[in-house]
């Protein structure tokens, strides 16, 4: 039996990953999207299992204590976690999996697979950055500041990436993630 593929894709909030990875998977439904646990509340429009597996900090660091996580992170007020089970058994039955993660949960993917492809997402500049998460409309400016400040920090980690993608033209980027998404495929393990 073939084992899945997964694909790592991280960005700075505000990059544009979630839309790339939610069109990528109209258009591919060979891929499926790894769901992450997290102790954040549910954004509106979230549902549990679909977005999220929403938990309480309390479970969740039993969940990690136990080692139920194949990696985990704390950003910003909250922590985000990926479910060892889930992803073994979905490359198990040959399913492509992609994470959305950041770049220390890809670093801690690193130390448990081989090779694992990995992206990483870049708006076309950090002031464009600040503008997408202010049309957002969801944080304050504070939050805004913090996010854009931490981006500053976690785009330094791109070069850790097998790839990197820069989003100024959507449909660009999405088609460069299809190419890159298609070697992995095609590659032998």
């Amino acid at each position: 039996m073939n084992s899945g593929r997964l694909l790592m894709i991280a960005a700075p909030s505000g990059a544009g990953k979630s839309s790339l990875v939610s069109a990528f998977l109209a258009r591919h439904p060979d891929w499926e999207l790894s769901i992450s646990t997290t102790t954040r509340p549910p954004r509106p429009g979230e549902v549990h299992g679909r977005e999220y597996f929403f938990t309480t900090k309390d479970a969740f660091i039993a969940q990690r204590d136990q080692g139920a996580f194949l990696e985990w992170a704390q950003v910003y007020d909250n922590f985000y976690g990926t479910s060892r089970a889930w992803i073994e058994e979905k490359l198990a039955q040959s399913k492509n999996i992609l994470l959305e993660i950041d770049w220390q949960g890809a670093q801690q993917i690193r130390r448990l697979f081989d090779r694992p492809a990995s992206v990483f997402i870049l708006p076309p500049s950090i002031e464009e950055l600040g503008a997408r998460l202010r049309a957002r409309g969801q944080d304050s400016e504070e939050v805004i500041a913090r996010r854009v400040a931490a981006a500053e920090s976690e785009i330094q980690h791109a070069n850790e990436f097998d790839y990197v993608i820069i989003n100024q033209d959507f449909s660009a980027a999405l088609r460069d993630l299809e190419q890159f998404a298609l070697r992995v495929t095609q590659a032998d393990h």
